[in-house]
């Protein structure tokens, strides 16, 4: 199974590791910090309404967070570039539609672009007509080495990415799910309450927004973790402590709190350089140890 580095995935660069929290609790309001989907039937939901999803982007986190709620019971609808026919039919299993992105975003309750990073202002002109309620959840992240991405300005000089992601789309966002492994988004999810559950940090400005996604994040098998307002959420992009690094909610605040800034960049030079290091495609537990090992 390829996995990588960068949104984690081979021959790309995935870490994953995570900033400071004032309380390691999910909702405490600081920063808290299958080659299948979750196994349908088994849906990790709790009790509620039905939320109307739209999924733009059909790549690998995209594609396993549409299985996973379409199996859960939502309704879940997926755009890609590419045009409807051209979604995976695995990806629709459990009821999932295909559709354009202007399908994908009409009448929903949450909104999850999972594109890649530099593709974001391609995609912002079909948020114009999103009810300022919809919650827009991003996923990405900025990774210029990889073969999909190119340099962007601003962020390479440090601007916080969902800040970027954000203003292109001319409204707020949600982080979340940029800081997972491909195949650990994949096999990894449990039910609440499983010891040693991995934890994953959600940043946003608006506390309902975060409520929102937090209790998505909970749906998809994994412990959410309050990691405060959007200015934080560089704690948990790549070559930080929490950037893929499958830690526990108790150990996740600590993590956002260890993360440099300023060491940052370097970390995520010293990360390629063990990828590209790699004779065949890293497992995920190598891909998991070599980011923990960044910051020993």
């Amino acid at each position: 199974m390829r996995t990588g580095w960068a949104g984690c995935r081979w021959p790309r660069a995935s870490w994953c590791t995570t900033p400071p929290a004032s309380s390691n609790r999910p909702g405490s309001g600081g920063l808290a910090c299958p080659t299948s989907p979750p196994r349908p039937g088994r849906a990790h939901r709790q009790k509620g309404h039905t939320m109307r999803i739209g999924i733009l982007g059909s790549g690998a986190i995209g594609a396993t967070l549409a299985r996973v709620f379409s199996a859960g019971g939502h309704e879940v609808a997926v755009a890609n570039s590419r045009g409807p026919e051209t979604i995976d039919p695995a990806v629709l299993e459990f009821g999932a539609r295909a559709g354009s992105a202007a399908d994908a975003v009409r009448d929903k309750d949450v909104v999850i672009l999972s594109v890649p990073f530099f593709k974001v202002p391609d995609v912002a002109g079909v948020f114009a007509s999103v009810p300022e309620e919809t919650v827009v959840i991003d996923t990405t992240n900025y990774v210029p080495f990889q073969d999909w991405d190119v340099p962007v300005e601003g962020v390479g000089q440090g601007q916080v990415e969902s800040l970027w992601v954000a203003g292109r789309l001319g409204r707020p966002v949600v982080k979340a799910w940029n800081a997972v492994l491909e195949e650990t988004l994949k096999t990894r999810g449990a039910p609440a309450g499983t010891p040693g559950r991995i934890a994953l940090p959600v940043a946003a400005d608006s506390d309902q927004a975060r409520r929102v996604a937090m209790r998505l994040v909970d749906e998809s098998g994994f412990d959410p973790f309050d990691a405060g307002g959007l200015a934080d959420s560089w704690r948990q992009q790549p070559a930080t402590p929490a950037y893929c690094t499958e830690l526990t909610l108790d150990e996740l605040g600590p993590a956002l709190r260890a993360a440099d800034r300023e060491k940052t960049p370097a970390l995520r030079a010293r990360a390629l350089e063990r990828v590209a290091a790699f004779t065949s495609p890293p497992t995920r537990e190598e891909i998991v140890e070599l980011n923990r090992s960044l910051h020993r």
